[in-house]
Protein backbone atom coordinates (compact mmCIF):
# COMPACT_ATOMS: atom_id res chain seq x y z
CA UNK A 1 0.00 0.00 0.00
CA UNK A 2 1.17 3.15 -0.93
CA UNK A 3 1.58 6.52 1.13
CA UNK A 4 -1.71 8.23 -0.61
CA UNK A 5 -3.58 4.82 0.00
CA UNK A 6 -2.39 4.65 3.51
CA UNK A 7 -3.30 8.09 4.61
CA UNK A 8 -6.75 7.72 2.29
CA UNK A 9 -7.50 4.47 4.38
CA UNK A 10 -6.83 6.03 7.64
CA UNK A 11 -8.94 9.24 6.93
CA UNK A 12 -11.95 6.68 5.84
CA UNK A 13 -11.23 4.48 9.04
CA UNK A 14 -10.75 7.41 11.68
CA UNK A 15 -13.24 9.83 10.76
CA UNK A 16 -11.41 12.38 9.41
CA UNK A 17 -12.32 12.86 5.74
CA UNK A 18 -15.17 10.53 3.55
CA UNK A 19 -15.81 10.09 0.20
CA UNK A 20 -18.98 12.61 -0.59
CA UNK A 21 -21.88 10.51 -1.19
CA UNK A 22 -20.37 7.88 -0.75
CA UNK A 23 -24.00 5.77 -0.46
CA UNK A 24 -24.59 6.40 -4.32
CA UNK A 25 -21.35 5.34 -5.58
CA UNK A 26 -19.34 8.50 -4.45
CA UNK A 27 -18.72 11.68 -6.72
CA UNK A 28 -15.53 12.97 -8.25
CA UNK A 29 -12.99 15.17 -6.63
CA UNK A 30 -15.91 15.65 -3.74
CA UNK A 31 -14.96 15.07 0.15
CA UNK A 32 -16.87 15.47 2.86
CA UNK A 33 -14.52 16.15 6.11
CA UNK A 34 -15.82 14.12 9.06
CA UNK A 35 -15.74 14.41 12.87
CA UNK A 36 -12.22 14.72 13.17
CA UNK A 37 -12.12 16.35 10.05
CA UNK A 38 -13.98 18.75 11.09
CA UNK A 39 -12.31 19.74 14.05
CA UNK A 40 -8.64 20.22 12.79
CA UNK A 41 -10.08 22.16 10.04
CA UNK A 42 -11.37 24.25 12.70
CA UNK A 43 -8.06 24.22 14.55
CA UNK A 44 -5.92 25.49 11.49
CA UNK A 45 -8.78 28.47 10.75
CA UNK A 46 -8.42 29.78 14.09
CA UNK A 47 -4.59 29.40 14.23
CA UNK A 48 -4.36 31.28 11.12
CA UNK A 49 -7.10 34.28 11.97
CA UNK A 50 -4.89 34.40 15.16
CA UNK A 51 -1.80 34.64 13.33
CA UNK A 52 -2.86 36.74 9.88
CA UNK A 53 -5.60 38.58 11.80
CA UNK A 54 -5.76 38.82 15.74
CA UNK A 55 -2.04 40.03 15.65
CA UNK A 56 -1.83 42.51 13.04
CA UNK A 57 -2.79 46.09 13.76
CA UNK A 58 -3.61 46.89 10.24
CA UNK A 59 -5.08 43.63 8.93
CA UNK A 60 -9.18 43.08 9.29
CA UNK A 61 -11.32 40.21 7.80
CA UNK A 62 -13.78 39.55 5.38
CA UNK A 63 -16.72 37.48 5.25
CA UNK A 64 -17.86 37.75 1.78
CA UNK A 65 -20.48 36.19 -0.57
CA UNK A 66 -20.10 33.04 -2.83
CA UNK A 67 -21.86 33.78 -5.82
CA UNK A 68 -21.07 38.03 -6.95
CA UNK A 69 -22.49 40.63 -9.39
CA UNK A 70 -21.18 38.39 -12.87
CA UNK A 71 -19.44 41.69 -14.08
CA UNK A 72 -16.73 40.86 -11.13
CA UNK A 73 -15.45 38.00 -13.00
CA UNK A 74 -15.26 40.04 -15.75
CA UNK A 75 -13.29 42.54 -14.59
CA UNK A 76 -10.89 40.19 -13.50
CA UNK A 77 -10.39 38.56 -16.14
CA UNK A 78 -11.46 35.19 -15.60
CA UNK A 79 -14.34 35.03 -17.67
CA UNK A 80 -11.69 35.39 -20.76
CA UNK A 81 -8.74 33.87 -19.31
CA UNK A 82 -9.18 31.55 -16.38
CA UNK A 83 -8.11 28.59 -18.05
CA UNK A 84 -6.12 25.65 -18.63
CA UNK A 85 -5.17 23.66 -21.70
CA UNK A 86 -7.02 20.08 -22.17
CA UNK A 87 -6.31 17.51 -24.37
CA UNK A 88 -8.85 14.44 -24.38
CA UNK A 89 -8.42 10.62 -24.81
CA UNK A 90 -10.07 10.47 -28.56
CA UNK A 91 -11.00 6.98 -27.33
CA UNK A 92 -12.63 7.52 -24.34
CA UNK A 93 -13.52 11.18 -23.78
CA UNK A 94 -11.52 11.14 -20.72
CA UNK A 95 -9.97 14.78 -20.58
CA UNK A 96 -6.71 15.82 -19.04
CA UNK A 97 -4.90 19.17 -18.72
CA UNK A 98 -2.32 18.87 -21.06
CA UNK A 99 0.50 20.45 -19.11
CA UNK A 100 0.27 17.50 -16.73
CA UNK A 101 0.05 14.95 -19.35
CA UNK A 102 3.62 16.04 -20.48
CA UNK A 103 5.14 16.84 -17.46
CA UNK A 104 4.16 13.43 -16.22
CA UNK A 105 5.55 11.83 -18.82
CA UNK A 106 9.20 13.56 -19.37
CA UNK A 107 9.25 13.33 -15.37
CA UNK A 108 9.00 9.19 -15.77
CA UNK A 109 11.23 9.12 -19.11
CA UNK A 110 14.06 11.22 -17.64
CA UNK A 111 13.65 11.29 -13.88
CA UNK A 112 13.60 15.20 -13.44
CA UNK A 113 10.80 17.54 -13.61
CA UNK A 114 9.14 18.78 -16.37
CA UNK A 115 7.14 22.44 -15.93
CA UNK A 116 4.59 22.55 -19.12
CA UNK A 117 2.57 25.82 -17.79
CA UNK A 118 1.74 28.09 -19.52
CA UNK A 119 3.00 27.00 -22.98
CA UNK A 120 0.86 28.02 -25.59
CA UNK A 121 -1.48 25.45 -27.38
CA UNK A 122 0.53 24.95 -30.44
CA UNK A 123 3.80 24.12 -28.23
CA UNK A 124 1.95 21.72 -26.00
CA UNK A 125 0.73 19.65 -29.22
CA UNK A 126 4.22 20.01 -31.09
CA UNK A 127 5.52 18.06 -27.82
CA UNK A 128 3.10 15.69 -27.62
CA UNK A 129 2.96 14.94 -31.35
CA UNK A 130 7.03 14.70 -31.53
CA UNK A 131 7.42 12.54 -28.57
CA UNK A 132 4.22 10.96 -29.24
CA UNK A 133 2.65 11.27 -25.68
CA UNK A 134 -0.60 8.97 -24.94
CA UNK A 135 -2.96 9.05 -22.60
CA UNK A 136 -3.18 6.99 -19.05
CA UNK A 137 -5.00 4.40 -20.83
CA UNK A 138 -2.84 4.35 -23.91
CA UNK A 139 -4.65 6.00 -26.36
CA UNK A 140 -3.99 8.88 -29.08
CA UNK A 141 -4.89 12.43 -27.74
CA UNK A 142 -6.84 15.35 -29.48
CA UNK A 143 -5.71 19.04 -30.24
CA UNK A 144 -5.12 20.61 -26.89
CA UNK A 145 -7.43 23.51 -26.10
CA UNK A 146 -8.51 26.27 -23.70
CA UNK A 147 -11.34 24.92 -20.76
CA UNK A 148 -12.69 27.98 -18.66
CA UNK A 149 -12.46 26.70 -15.04
CA UNK A 150 -15.17 28.95 -13.47
CA UNK A 151 -18.19 26.77 -12.40
CA UNK A 152 -21.78 29.06 -14.07
CA UNK A 153 -24.66 28.81 -12.15
CA UNK A 154 -28.08 30.02 -13.01
CA UNK A 155 -29.88 33.05 -11.17
CA UNK A 156 -33.75 33.77 -11.00
CA UNK A 157 -37.41 32.65 -10.03
CA UNK A 158 -38.47 32.42 -13.70
CA UNK A 159 -36.98 29.71 -16.32
CA UNK A 160 -37.09 32.14 -18.91
CA UNK A 161 -35.36 34.67 -17.18
CA UNK A 162 -32.41 33.14 -15.46
CA UNK A 163 -29.36 35.30 -15.09
CA UNK A 164 -25.56 33.54 -15.45
CA UNK A 165 -23.28 34.19 -12.84
CA UNK A 166 -20.49 32.34 -11.16
CA UNK A 167 -19.04 30.67 -8.01
CA UNK A 168 -16.08 32.48 -7.02
CA UNK A 169 -13.28 30.85 -8.42
CA UNK A 170 -11.25 32.65 -5.67
CA UNK A 171 -12.02 34.27 -2.68
CA UNK A 172 -9.87 37.48 -3.36
CA UNK A 173 -11.88 39.49 -5.69
CA UNK A 174 -14.65 40.73 -2.96
CA UNK A 175 -11.75 41.73 -1.23
CA UNK A 176 -10.98 43.85 -3.67
CA UNK A 177 -14.30 45.08 -4.61
CA UNK A 178 -14.41 45.96 -0.86
CA UNK A 179 -11.55 47.28 -0.68
CA UNK A 180 -13.03 51.05 -0.31
CA UNK A 181 -15.73 49.93 1.90
CA UNK A 182 -13.23 48.33 4.69
CA UNK A 183 -11.20 51.18 4.18
CA UNK A 184 -13.35 53.77 5.09
CA UNK A 185 -15.58 52.14 7.35
CA UNK A 186 -12.73 50.80 9.54
CA UNK A 187 -10.38 53.94 8.80
CA UNK A 188 -7.39 52.18 7.34
CA UNK A 189 -4.49 53.51 6.49
CA UNK A 190 -2.16 52.37 3.47
CA UNK A 191 -0.34 49.48 4.16
CA UNK A 192 -3.22 47.70 5.27
CA UNK A 193 -4.81 44.15 4.64
CA UNK A 194 -7.84 42.18 4.43
CA UNK A 195 -8.17 38.55 5.36
CA UNK A 196 -10.90 35.74 4.27
CA UNK A 197 -11.31 32.32 4.73
CA UNK A 198 -14.06 30.85 2.66
CA UNK A 199 -15.14 27.99 -0.21
CA UNK A 200 -13.95 28.59 -4.14
CA UNK A 201 -14.84 26.94 -6.92
CA UNK A 202 -13.00 25.70 -10.37
CA UNK A 203 -14.12 22.98 -12.82
CA UNK A 204 -10.76 21.49 -12.37
CA UNK A 205 -9.43 19.26 -15.15
CA UNK A 206 -7.46 16.74 -13.63
CA UNK A 207 -8.06 16.13 -9.90
CA UNK A 208 -6.68 14.24 -6.85
CA UNK A 209 -4.29 12.53 -5.34
CA UNK A 210 -7.00 12.17 -2.60
CA UNK A 211 -8.23 15.61 -1.68
CA UNK A 212 -4.87 17.84 -3.38
CA UNK A 213 -6.80 18.94 -6.24
CA UNK A 214 -10.72 18.99 -6.18
CA UNK A 215 -13.75 21.10 -7.46
CA UNK A 216 -14.48 22.73 -4.19
CA UNK A 217 -11.86 23.90 -1.69
CA UNK A 218 -11.45 25.97 0.82
CA UNK A 219 -8.82 28.97 0.65
CA UNK A 220 -6.90 31.45 3.20
CA UNK A 221 -6.05 34.45 1.51
CA UNK A 222 -5.20 38.14 2.94
CA UNK A 223 -4.30 41.16 0.35
CA UNK A 224 -2.23 43.54 1.48
CA UNK A 225 -2.59 47.04 0.03
CA UNK A 226 1.00 49.06 -0.03
CA UNK A 227 2.29 51.70 -1.74
CA UNK A 228 3.61 50.66 -5.43
CA UNK A 229 7.60 51.63 -4.12
CA UNK A 230 7.11 49.21 -0.64
CA UNK A 231 5.46 46.12 -2.83
CA UNK A 232 8.92 44.02 -3.12
CA UNK A 233 9.71 44.90 0.66
CA UNK A 234 6.23 43.54 1.67
CA UNK A 235 6.78 40.69 -1.02
CA UNK A 236 9.99 39.65 1.00
CA UNK A 237 8.26 40.18 4.55
CA UNK A 238 5.33 38.16 3.07
CA UNK A 239 7.48 34.87 2.10
CA UNK A 240 9.72 34.95 5.46
CA UNK A 241 6.39 35.65 7.38
CA UNK A 242 4.95 32.65 5.62
CA UNK A 243 7.37 29.91 5.97
CA UNK A 244 7.96 30.50 9.56
CA UNK A 245 4.58 29.81 9.89
CA UNK A 246 4.26 26.96 8.90
CA UNK A 247 7.31 25.90 10.41
CA UNK A 248 5.49 26.76 13.75
CA UNK A 249 2.59 24.01 12.95
CA UNK A 250 5.52 21.40 12.80
CA UNK A 251 6.28 21.40 8.84
CA UNK A 252 10.10 20.56 9.23
CA UNK A 253 11.68 23.39 6.97
CA UNK A 254 13.89 20.93 4.86
CA UNK A 255 10.55 20.00 3.46
CA UNK A 256 9.44 23.30 1.95
CA UNK A 257 10.50 25.38 -0.28
CA UNK A 258 9.86 28.46 -2.27
CA UNK A 259 10.31 28.25 -6.06
CA UNK A 260 9.49 31.69 -8.22
CA UNK A 261 7.07 30.80 -11.17
CA UNK A 262 8.42 31.51 -14.72
CA UNK A 263 6.43 34.48 -16.89
CA UNK A 264 4.81 31.62 -18.82
CA UNK A 265 3.79 30.22 -15.64
CA UNK A 266 2.14 32.99 -14.44
CA UNK A 267 -1.68 34.79 -13.81
CA UNK A 268 -2.40 37.19 -15.88
CA UNK A 269 -2.52 39.47 -12.96
CA UNK A 270 0.89 38.96 -11.08
CA UNK A 271 4.15 40.65 -11.85
CA UNK A 272 5.87 38.12 -9.05
CA UNK A 273 4.48 34.69 -7.97
CA UNK A 274 6.30 32.63 -5.39
CA UNK A 275 5.03 29.04 -4.80
CA UNK A 276 5.05 27.62 -1.19
CA UNK A 277 5.77 23.85 -2.31
CA UNK A 278 5.88 20.45 0.33
CA UNK A 279 8.06 17.12 -0.23
CA UNK A 280 5.05 15.03 -0.24
CA UNK A 281 5.95 11.47 -1.52
CA UNK A 282 4.56 11.82 -4.68
CA UNK A 283 6.79 15.15 -5.25
CA UNK A 284 7.19 18.80 -4.51
CA UNK A 285 3.64 20.47 -4.78
CA UNK A 286 2.55 23.87 -4.66
CA UNK A 287 0.00 24.11 -1.70
CA UNK A 288 0.53 28.22 -1.28
CA UNK A 289 0.96 30.86 -3.40
CA UNK A 290 2.52 34.35 -2.57
CA UNK A 291 1.78 36.95 -5.33
CA UNK A 292 2.83 40.89 -6.69
CA UNK A 293 -0.31 41.35 -8.35
CA UNK A 294 0.67 45.15 -9.05
CA UNK A 295 -2.47 47.16 -9.30
CA UNK A 296 -4.54 45.22 -11.69
CA UNK A 297 -7.42 44.00 -9.28
CA UNK A 298 -8.44 47.87 -8.36
CA UNK A 299 -7.84 49.28 -11.62
CA UNK A 300 -10.03 46.94 -13.84
CA UNK A 301 -12.52 47.03 -11.00
CA UNK A 302 -12.24 50.71 -11.29
CA UNK A 303 -13.14 50.79 -14.76
CA UNK A 304 -15.29 48.11 -15.00
CA UNK A 305 -17.94 49.60 -11.96
CA UNK A 306 -17.19 53.16 -12.63
CA UNK A 307 -15.87 53.92 -9.14
CA UNK A 308 -13.18 55.76 -8.37
CA UNK A 309 -10.39 53.62 -6.07
CA UNK A 310 -7.55 55.95 -5.80
CA UNK A 311 -6.14 56.62 -2.15
CA UNK A 312 -5.38 59.68 -0.94
CA UNK A 313 -1.90 59.67 1.82
CA UNK A 314 -3.56 61.89 4.72
CA UNK A 315 0.31 63.22 5.36
CA UNK A 316 1.77 63.90 1.52
CA UNK A 317 -1.96 63.98 -0.03
CA UNK A 318 -0.69 61.95 -2.85
CA UNK A 319 -2.84 60.22 -4.87
CA UNK A 320 -2.74 56.37 -6.46
CA UNK A 321 -3.96 53.13 -6.95
CA UNK A 322 -2.79 50.79 -4.32
CA UNK A 323 -0.91 47.74 -5.07
CA UNK A 324 -1.61 44.06 -4.01
CA UNK A 325 0.72 41.64 -2.19
CA UNK A 326 -1.49 38.25 -1.80
CA UNK A 327 -0.80 35.25 0.35
CA UNK A 328 -2.78 32.84 -0.59
CA UNK A 329 -3.44 28.82 0.92
CA UNK A 330 -5.40 25.91 0.43
CA UNK A 331 -6.94 25.48 3.77
CA UNK A 332 -7.52 21.34 2.44
CA UNK A 333 -3.75 21.08 0.74
CA UNK A 334 -2.70 22.36 4.13
CA UNK A 335 -4.42 19.57 6.06
CA UNK A 336 -3.13 17.30 3.22
CA UNK A 337 0.38 18.57 4.40
CA UNK A 338 0.06 17.87 7.78
CA UNK A 339 -1.40 14.53 7.83
CA UNK A 340 0.83 13.33 5.02
CA UNK A 341 3.69 15.53 7.92
CA UNK A 342 2.64 13.66 10.88
CA UNK A 343 1.75 9.82 9.80
CA UNK A 344 4.36 7.59 11.48
CA UNK A 345 4.97 3.71 11.51
CA UNK A 346 6.20 2.27 14.15
CA UNK A 347 6.88 -1.51 15.58
CA UNK A 348 3.27 -1.85 17.13
CA UNK A 349 1.31 1.44 16.23
CA UNK A 350 0.55 4.47 13.42
CA UNK A 351 1.11 7.22 15.23
CA UNK A 352 -0.23 11.20 13.79
CA UNK A 353 2.52 13.46 15.28
CA UNK A 354 0.69 16.71 15.31
CA UNK A 355 1.51 19.70 16.76
CA UNK A 356 -0.82 19.77 19.65
CA UNK A 357 -2.91 22.89 18.43
CA UNK A 358 -3.74 21.17 15.31
CA UNK A 359 -4.56 17.58 16.64
CA UNK A 360 -8.78 17.10 16.51
CA UNK A 361 -8.68 16.08 20.49
CA UNK A 362 -5.94 17.56 23.31
CA UNK A 363 -6.69 14.77 25.76
CA UNK A 364 -8.35 11.70 26.37
CA UNK A 365 -9.49 10.05 29.46
CA UNK A 366 -10.19 6.88 30.55
CA UNK A 367 -11.46 5.50 33.43
CA UNK A 368 -9.05 2.65 33.89
CA UNK A 369 -12.28 0.22 34.28
CA UNK A 370 -15.78 1.27 33.11
CA UNK A 371 -17.92 -1.31 35.82
CA UNK A 372 -16.51 0.84 38.34
CA UNK A 373 -18.92 3.75 39.25
CA UNK A 374 -16.24 5.50 41.55
CA UNK A 375 -13.45 5.30 38.54
CA UNK A 376 -16.02 6.64 35.89
CA UNK A 377 -17.15 9.26 38.03
CA UNK A 378 -13.91 10.32 38.94
CA UNK A 379 -12.80 10.16 34.63
CA UNK A 380 -16.14 12.64 33.76
CA UNK A 381 -15.12 15.41 36.87
CA UNK A 382 -11.57 15.13 34.61
CA UNK A 383 -13.56 15.09 31.61
CA UNK A 384 -15.64 18.05 32.06
CA UNK A 385 -13.26 20.22 33.95
CA UNK A 386 -10.71 19.90 30.52
CA UNK A 387 -13.67 20.68 28.53
CA UNK A 388 -14.88 23.99 30.39
CA UNK A 389 -11.03 25.27 30.36
CA UNK A 390 -11.60 25.01 26.89
CA UNK A 391 -10.03 21.65 25.24
CA UNK A 392 -11.61 19.40 23.16
CA UNK A 393 -11.16 15.98 24.89
CA UNK A 394 -12.24 12.46 23.85
CA UNK A 395 -13.43 9.83 26.06
CA UNK A 396 -12.56 6.15 25.73
CA UNK A 397 -13.75 3.57 27.95
CA UNK A 398 -13.85 0.76 25.18
CA UNK A 399 -11.54 -2.18 25.66
CA UNK A 400 -8.11 -2.73 27.03
CA UNK A 401 -5.87 0.62 27.88
CA UNK A 402 -3.38 -0.90 25.11
CA UNK A 403 -5.73 -0.30 22.59
CA UNK A 404 -7.40 2.61 23.04
CA UNK A 405 -3.98 3.90 23.51
CA UNK A 406 -3.16 2.90 20.57
CA UNK A 407 -6.61 4.16 18.94
CA UNK A 408 -5.71 8.27 20.27
CA UNK A 409 -2.25 7.16 18.85
CA UNK A 410 -3.90 7.27 15.24
CA UNK A 411 -6.21 9.91 15.58
CA UNK A 412 -2.96 12.44 16.74
CA UNK A 413 -4.31 12.67 20.24
CA UNK A 414 -1.51 14.20 22.31
CA UNK A 415 -2.30 12.98 25.76
CA UNK A 416 -3.86 10.01 27.31
CA UNK A 417 -5.10 10.59 30.18
CA UNK A 418 -5.89 7.50 33.12
CA UNK A 419 -8.14 7.29 35.99
CA UNK A 420 -7.01 4.61 37.97
CA UNK A 421 -7.13 3.32 42.00
CA UNK A 422 -4.74 4.93 43.07
CA UNK A 423 -6.17 8.63 41.58
CA UNK A 424 -8.98 8.09 44.31
CA UNK A 425 -6.17 8.02 46.81
CA UNK A 426 -3.69 10.72 46.24
CA UNK A 427 -6.07 12.85 43.23
CA UNK A 428 -3.43 11.89 40.99
CA UNK A 429 -3.61 10.19 37.46
CA UNK A 430 -1.26 8.42 34.95
CA UNK A 431 -0.54 10.78 31.34
CA UNK A 432 0.66 9.48 28.31
CA UNK A 433 2.50 11.51 25.93
CA UNK A 434 1.28 10.11 22.87
CA UNK A 435 5.36 10.52 20.51
CA UNK A 436 7.22 9.14 22.97
CA UNK A 437 4.78 6.53 24.66
CA UNK A 438 6.00 7.55 27.93
CA UNK A 439 3.90 7.64 31.22
CA UNK A 440 4.16 9.95 34.62
CA UNK A 441 1.75 10.88 37.72
CA UNK A 442 0.63 14.56 37.33
CA UNK A 443 -2.14 15.94 39.71
CA UNK A 444 -5.10 16.76 38.95
CA UNK A 445 -5.29 19.98 39.20
CA UNK A 446 -1.62 20.12 37.17
CA UNK A 447 -3.87 19.24 34.29
CA UNK A 448 -4.45 21.52 31.55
Amino acid sequence: MDAVQKITSLCKRRGFVFQSSEIYGGWEAAYDFGPLGAEMLRNIRNLWWKEFVHKQPNIVGLDSAIISHPRVWEASGHVESFADAMVEDIKNNKRYRADHIIGEYFEKKNGEEFNADGMSLEELDILIAENNILSPDGNKLSKARKFNSLVEVSIGTLEDAKATAYLRGETCQPIFYNYALVRDSMRMKIPFGIAQIGKAFRNEIKVGPFFFRTREFEQMEMELYVHPSDAENQMAKLKSWAIDWLVSLGIPEDKLRLRDQDFKERAHYNKIATDVEYRFPFGWKEFQGLHYRSDWDLSRHAEFSGTNLDYTDPVTGEKYVPHVVEYSIGLNRLMLVLLFDAYVEEEERVVLKLHPDIAPYRYAVFPLLKNKPELVDKARLIYNTLVTKGYNVAWDDRGNIGKRYYSQDEIGTPYCITVDFQTLEDETVTIRDRDTASQRRLRIDELG
